[in-house]
């Protein structure tokens, strides 16, 4: 039982910083953005190809599954997503799916259609026993990593100048212009440390999920999930959504496989008719 937990918490923990992003997007810049999917495929990629193809330790690849997916959010959302800051959120939607398929298409040319896969360094293989419990050591990495992302994230947002400037964007642009804030700046590098987070949490979750050309569909359902359940007034409520939903996915799975994601789903309609608004409620 306690190994299971462990694993849905890893896997949870995983799922929240790929949707931190989306969260941050949608709560904060009141934007929809369906293709951080796709970040997160270019993360997974680029770890994949770096360890296959240059030979670089695991470790080593993740600072540019970061960087690389932070430098293309920079560049989309200078180019594209800013034309569609004031549209509807449909047109959001719209467009950001239409960039999913696009990436989809794009991997499956260039790099075809097959699992790519990894091997993980010998330290992080295999298993431990504390107290009769076996942990994974890979899924106690997930932890530890994604801890760190989890703190560090909610700190930005919510302690320190860039945070701030950010949520007076948000509010005004125009009284945070004339207060001498970038707003531009400040909308790119929001969109850059969540795409990076996205291709990073793709990266980790290689070992777990696979990846293939269609890994941002797969990832955008639990994304959506994630980001739909836990509401988007703060990254507390995305947070422990994703603990549930990982913790669930992972019992479901080892308790009842042949109901697939069906108790996922099932999970997802329940906590939304007792909780319409999200884990936690917004403020008033």
């Amino acid at each position: 039982m306690m190994t299971i937990l462990i694993d849905g918490i890893a896997y949870g923990m995983l799922l929240f910083v790929m949707a931190s992003g989306l969260a941050v997007t949608l709560g904060l810049m009141n934007f929809v953005n369906l293709a951080h999917g796709a970040f997160a495929m270019v993360g997974g990629y680029v770890t994949a190809l770096a360890m296959n193809r240059l030979g670089l330790p695991f470790l080593l690849t993740l600072p540019l599954a970061f960087l690389v997916p932070a430098l293309v959010g920079v560049v989309a959302e200078r180019t594209l997503y800013a034309r569609l800051y004031r549209r509807s959120h449909l047109d959001q939607v719209l467009f950001s799916i239409s960039l999913v398929f696009m990436a989809m298409t794009g991997a499956d040319w260039l790099l075809g259609s097959s699992q790519m896969l990894i091997t993980l360094p010998e330290g992080l293989q295999g298993r431990f026993e504390v107290l009769g419990v076996g942990i994974g050591r890979y899924r106690l990495f997930l932890i530890l990593v994604c801890a760190v992302l989890v703190v560090g994230l909610q700190l930005l947002l919510t302690r320190t100048r860039f945070g701030a400037r950010l949520r007076a964007a948000v509010d005004n642009q125009r009284a945070a212009r004339g207060l001498g804030i970038n707003v531009d700046a400040i909308f790119a590098t929001t969109f850059a440390v969540g795409s990076g987070l996205a291709g990073l949490g793709g990266a980790l979750g290689i070992e777990l999920m696979g990846l293939d050309p269609a890994f941002p569909l797969k990832i955008m359902v639990y994304v959506l999930i994630v980001v739909t359940i836990g509401g988007t007034a703060s990254l507390t409520g995305p947070f422990l959504a994703a603990l549930i939903i990982g913790t669930a996915d992972v019992a479901g799975k080892y308790y009842v496989p042949e109901l697939g994601a069906f108790l996922i789903y099932l999970l997802m309609i329940a906590l939304l008719i007792l909780r319409p608004q999200g884990l936690i409620a917004p403020a008033r």
